[in-house]
């Protein structure tokens, strides 16, 4: 479908300076900015989520984090940033942006919505974090990319995403992660690109330069790279979603470290920052979290680095989210001044130097805040004046909608689909095959298999699947890195803790390895301890996203492995809880160390 431009559907039916494209993109945004009242400004600088309706209409009513009321945001609000949650079809999914950005133009000024999403191409369902591709191109996660190594496919990955994001309007990629996985239990280690600062820098920049291109402009999606200055070193690998994981420590003096793969993402030109939830433990910084961190934001960001792009803070840290029945769902992740109100947690923020707070509807706060002189209105300029010069170097005010048919065409893609599939088996690592002089892969023939974790139909074209290891040539088994299981809403799709198998299921492993050679596969989202199991496999395999079939072509040798270690696999739960959380591959006696990995 054709869509009429921004111009026409102003409803003032007037050519205003910032409505030209013509003229220079700093002139547009003084000449708007001018026109804008400070209820306007303020909802500039928020930046919620935003759910729709499974028909692409807009939602007006309880979503899956709470209630959801576009309308009144857009409309009343003045709320034009939003994190778009889950999807549909992509046709519906396209629809519903068209239908979003009508809504914005019927507004006094006509500001047109920016659309931003969490990674969305991968094999994560965390609601939290990440959603599972869908209909869009399946990839292995960013770790398993790291895997790969190689640059150049990262930034075609990023190239081809950035075009299914653009189809169905989505402007900002809420990534990529340049956290390091120094430790090996925190829960968000599959986002990141490893615990190599130097690979991580390498990969940060070529997923930056596929998403935004050289110059950010009508075609970029911007990145909000994040979470500066690095989330890796978790306490005791705890995450700080959670007041639990509120320390950020550095027992090995590793800070600057952190910063490594940052210095790569200013270099390639991100258009965005994200601070994490953490709070600086026995550092020179004020001990809160880094949205609050005066010191992390503007000295070492805006000053040390240069950074005039926009600082958005992580979601939540204002205000609690409630369910319908007033029950608390998520906490506001306001470590280190809990005991401040809201309106006082955003001067602080404001005063620390972001520009924008992310999963927050209270634009009303800042308004308090300026009409009771506690911020100025020439501070909320500043930061209004980043959030529409990004609106119009992407193009929105000249034309924000999309092809909803084109939408259909390039989403999931078959080609880009093939790219995904060979990214996948690219990034698969062959820890183990059979005996020092008897490899047991690749498998020939036709053998009989008996599987878990694997679809029947995907067993069909290479074996004959049977019910019994008793009765099989061999056993495949696909596994998960272990956690345990937390309570409480958000929680839950945190896989946290502990990364060896209990007992129970240990034994029940064990036992399958002793009565047929057995094929083991694990989903490494964090670093598995899997001593045991690793000796007694006669082959084994780990897999960053990666389909069964994927998996079948390389055992079948269809393809060979070519993946390496992105982190080290440590050899011990004594090993992990040793380590020193800031400083990478630095576990006694790893079981496998960074950058392992065998071919055929």
């Amino acid at each position: 479908m054709t869509e009429h431009t921004f111009r026409d559907l102003n409803k003032n039916g007037r050519l205003d300076p910032y409505e030209d494209s013509r003229l220079p993109v700093e002139e547009r945004v003084a000449d708007l900015l001018g026109q804008m009242t400070l209820e306007e400004k303020a909802g500039l600088m928020f930046h919620t989520m935003l759910g729709m309706n499974p028909d692409g209409t807009l939602q007006d009513g309880m979503g899956g984090f709470g209630p959801i009321f576009t309308t009144r945001m857009v409309a009343e609000q003045k709320i034009n940033h939003f994190n778009v949650l889950r999807g549909a079809e992509p046709g519906t999914m396209a629809a519903w942006h068209n239908r979003l950005q009508r809504l914005a133009a019927s507004t006094r000024l006509g500001i047109p919505v920016t659309l931003s999403s969490d990674p969305r191409h991968a094999f994560t369902n965390n609601p939290g974090a990440a959603l599972m591709a869908g209909h869009f191109s399946q990839w292995p996660e960013p770790i398993g990319l790291a895997a790969i190594g190689d640059e150049e496919l990262t930034r075609q990955f990023a190239d081809m995403a950035r075009q299914e994001y653009l189809a169905v309007g989505i402007r900002v990629a809420l990534h990529p992660m340049a956290d390091l996985a120094t430790e090996p239990r925190w829960a968000r280690i599959n986002g990141t690109f490893g615990e190599d600062a130097q690979l991580s820098a390498r990969q940060t920049a070529a997923y930056i330069r596929g998403f935004q291109g050289e110059v950010l402009g009508a075609q970029s999606v911007a990145c909000m790279t994040k979470h500066f200055p690095g989330g890796g070193p978790q306490m005791n690998g705890e995450d700080p979603h959670f007041s639990i994981g509120k320390e950020q420590v550095y027992p090995g003096n590793h800070f600057d470290y952190h910063l490594i793969p940052f210095q790569a993402a200013f270099a390639a030109g991100t258009s965005q920052i994200m601070p994490y939830y953490g709070m600086p433990v026995e550092t020179e910084h004020e001990a809160v979290g880094f949205g609050f961190n005066r010191g992390i934001v503007t000295g070492l960001l805006r000053e040390k680095y240069g950074f005039d792009g926009i600082v958005c803070t992580d979601w939540r840290l204002l205000t609690d989210a409630l369910g319908a029945d007033g029950r608390l769902m998520v906490e506001a992740k306001c470590w280190g001044v809990e005991d401040l109100s809201a309106a006082e947690r955003a001067r602080k923020a404001l005063d620390a130097g972001v520009d924008q707070f992310g999963g927050e509807a209270c634009p009303e706060v800042i308004v308090e805040l300026a009409r009771g002189g506690q911020v100025s209105e020439a501070r909320i300029d500043g930061s209004a004046r980043r959030l529409l010069r990004e609106k119009f170097r992407l193009g929105l005010f000249d034309n924000p909608f999309v092809d909803e048919d084109r939408a259909v065409e390039i989403v999931g893609n078959p080609a880009f689909q093939t790219a995904g599939d060979l990214a996948q088996r690219r990034s698969i690592v062959l820890l183990k095959n059979g005996g020092e002089n008897t490899p047991l892969l690749p498998l020939t023939g036709r053998p009989k298999l008996y599987v878990e974790g694997i679809a029947p139909e995907a067993v069909a074209p290479f074996a004959e699947r049977v019910e019994s290891p008793d009765a099989a040539d061999f056993a495949i088994l696909r596994l998960s890195t272990p956690y345990e299981p937390r309570e409480g809403f958000l929680e839950r799709f945190f896989h946290s803790g502990d990364l060896d198998f209990k007992e129970s299921e240990l034994s029940r492993i064990l036992e399958i390895l002793g009565r047929v050679p057995t094929i083991v596969d694990i989903y490494l989202e964090r670093p598995a301890v899997i001593p045991e199991i690793a000796a007694n496999s006669g082959a084994l395999l780990a897999n960053f996203g990666a389909s069964d079939a994927a998996l079948l072509d390389l055992i079948f040798g269809r393809c060979a492995p070519t993946g390496k270690l992105p982190f080290e696999l440590p050899s011990s739960m004594e090993a992990v809880r040793a380590q020193k959380e800031d400083v990478p591959y630095d576990s006694e006696n790893p079981l496998f160390p960074f950058g392992f990995g065998l071919g055929y």
